[in-house]
């Protein structure tokens, strides 16, 4: 058996976030049209049961992501590594903020904006990541 070590447990909880906020957004927009025909009222009720549980994913992302930065000396990576790192931090802030929108928003077209930035934002941050990574 290859050895467990604290990366592999750091990484394991990153995907384990990333699991969660992305693929919850994605899973959550399958499921509207059905959540949506059971009563009027039950995609609110839903939403706000996820938003627990997704926001609970973001700040394991975020947690993960810093002690992944503390640990791999990111001083010492290339220009291209930090660009790409600059564009991964800002679709995260997108992403969050996008979510954050279509939390408090109340018209049509902020929940609109903010869903559908929050996942392109995400699924954004999770492409860069595994270009981080790769």
């Amino acid at each position: 058996m290859l050895p467990v070590t604290w990366d592999t447990v750091r990484l394991s909880l990153h995907v384990l976030g990333a699991t969660i906020w992305v693929g919850g957004q994605i899973t959550l927009l399958y499921l509207l049209s059905t959540v949506r025909e059971l009563d009027a009222g039950a995609p609110a009720v839903v939403a706000r049961r996820f938003n627990q549980i997704a926001w609970a994913g973001f700040a394991l992302l975020l947690v993960t992501g810093v002690w992944h930065l503390l640990v791999i000396g990111v001083g010492d990576r290339t220009t291209a590594y930090h660009v790409t790192l600059v564009i991964k931090l800002l679709v995260v802030a997108a992403s969050g903020c996008g979510v954050a929108v279509h939390i408090i928003g109340r018209s049509k077209v902020a929940l609109a904006i903010g869903g559908a930035l929050g996942l392109l934002g995400a699924l954004a941050a999770l492409f860069f990541g595994v270009l981080l990574h790769g």
